[in-house]
């Protein structure tokens, strides 16, 4: 009697702590109103990858295939002096992100596919530089992954700073499941902690390990193009691709082992397993996961005044469905899920900008800003 007490408790513990992790629980619906619309500020881009928002109220925009754009007044300017970029598959021109304290030092930061280096093919590397009106300037090189691979999937790659003033990014696991993402001698399937000048924080998780790449910050990861920094925890979110299903939201933890591909919610895309399970002891199980895949790209959490019944939300592209979807978030659970601006084409970012304004980008549309249908 005494064993099958014990069995039932157990059981009701595993039923309500993993509840959150069941997207059939939470299933995302439209809203019964949807008080925002959206309105073009910079029409016909590509793929409009990362945008940082100027303090003289420009907009820089990435475009994947390799141009930088600044916006402003109406007007688009190519930005010049770029390194080459190596455009295959999923890699190309991909984030960039001012320094906090931008005003003082005129950083802005990078990633991006770069062929340098040894080897056939190009892994994500991540750069800093300075503008100089319409030329990059003062370009300094903090960190490339290696090896070089003709792959062209999986590169990450989102850049986000911390209270702190740390520098973090991601790094796909570049194609290499069976290996990267679980080795930390490897790089590929990570998220990375530097200092702003490309240096290494001494309290890295590992650091002291031998041969471990000491910028790793986290690993177990499959291809996170989402990241932001919570404005009321500090701590960096993510979301990341699954394979067929199992796209995940986590919150990154110094050290923490995030799975993948030991435990997974996804499938192959042949509809095959390549793992039975999906949890393992002293490794993280997201604060949430999609089945079926929504494809997420881009990420935002929601505290500006403009949106106060958004406030608190997590909003996140889908590439794959082509809406952006809004996750209500109660004690780390989301509890609430829904579609927003369905067809109008794949979000690939979506940002709150200074202004408190929501700006997304997507694809083959350009930047989009989000306000009142009230207007």
């Amino acid at each position: 009697m005494k064993q099958f007490i014990s069995l039932f408790l157990m059981t009701l513990i595993c039923l309500f702590s993993c509840a959150q992790q069941v997207p059939s629980k939470v299933s995302a619906e439209k809203p019964i109103k949807n008080n925002y619309v959206t309105k073009v500020v910079v029409p016909e881009l590509n793929i409009p990858w990362g945008m940082a928002f100027l303090p003289n109220e420009s907009i820089l925009i990435t475009e994947k295939t390799g141009e930088l754009i600044m916006f402003k007044d109406g007007n688009k300017t190519t930005i010049e002096g770029l390194p080459d970029i190596y455009l295959r598959g999923q890699g190309g021109l991909m984030d960039v992100k001012l320094h906090p304290d931008y005003k003082n030092n005129g950083w802005i930061y990078f990633s991006y596919a770069s062929a340098e280096g040894k080897g056939d093919g190009g892994n994500t590397a991540i750069i800093r530089a300075q503008l100089n009106g319409n030329l990059l300037s003062n370009i300094e090189y903090l960190y490339k992954g290696v090896p070089n691979t003709k792959k062209g999937q999986h590169w990450g790659s989102r850049i986000e700073f911390d209270k702190d003033g740390y520098l973090y990014f991601s790094i796909g696991d570049r194609g290499n499941r069976d290996v990267n993402p679980q080795d930390i001698t490897k790089d590929g399937g990570k998220i990375y902690r530097i200092h702003d000048d490309g240096s290494i924080p001494e309290d890295n998780p590992f650091i002291d390990s031998l041969n471990a790449k000491s910028a790793i910050f986290s690993y177990g990861h499959r291809n996170p193009q989402g990241m932001v920094m919570h404005p009321i925890t500090g701590k960096i979110w993510i979301n990341e691709h699954g394979p067929k299903g199992g796209d995940e939201i986590n919150i990154i933890e110094k050290g923490n082992n995030y799975g993948w591909p030991v435990i997974s919610y996804g499938i192959n895309y042949s509809g095959t397993k390549f793992t039975e399970i999906t949890e393992k002891e002293d490794m993280v199980q997201p604060l949430f996961y999609w089945v079926p895949s929504i494809a997420p790209s881009g990420m935002a959490i929601v505290n500006s005044d403009r949106y106060p019944d958004w406030k608190g939300s997590v909003l996140v592209g889908s590439l794959k469905f082509e809406y952006l979807e809004r996750l209500v978030i109660k004690d780390n659970k989301v509890i609430k899920r829904e579609k927003l601006f369905e067809g109008l084409g794949r979000f690939r970012n979506i940002k709150q900008a200074p202004d408190g304004y929501l700006y997304a980008g997507v694809e083959g549309v350009g930047i989009v800003k989000l306000i009142p249908d009230s207007f």
